[in-house]
């Protein structure tokens, strides 16, 4: 995953554009890289441990949580499509790992 990213990055590029990155950015870049594989490694750990049928679902509750942060901290408009969207993908993570 990281070396498909890199080059999908990289690619297109022209030369010298990662230079205009500054320090902060590269930070958040590494940041977020770390994010993801480690989210990725307790996903499959929780695949291990568990159903994926009921894995899965809960793994999707990240949406709804992004949806929540871009309204908190971004302050992006929530609309009744955001709101309805993230009601469904709770309740059908309540669905399907009741039990």
């Amino acid at each position: 995953m990281l070396v498909f990213t890199w080059a999908v990055a990289i690619g297109p590029a022209q030369s010298g554009a990662f230079d205009a990155f500054s320090r902060r950015t590269w930070i958040f870049l590494v940041l977020s890289g770390l994010a993801t594989g480690l989210s990725w490694l307790c996903y499959f750990r929780a695949l291990q441990l568990g159903d994926a049928s009921r894995v899965a679902p809960v793994d999707k509750l990240s949406v709804v949580f992004a949806i929540a942060l871009a309204g908190l901290f971004l302050h992006e408009k929530l609309t009744m499509q955001h709101w309805v969207g993230g009601s469904l993908i709770v309740a059908g993570a309540i669905i399907l790992a009741w039990n």
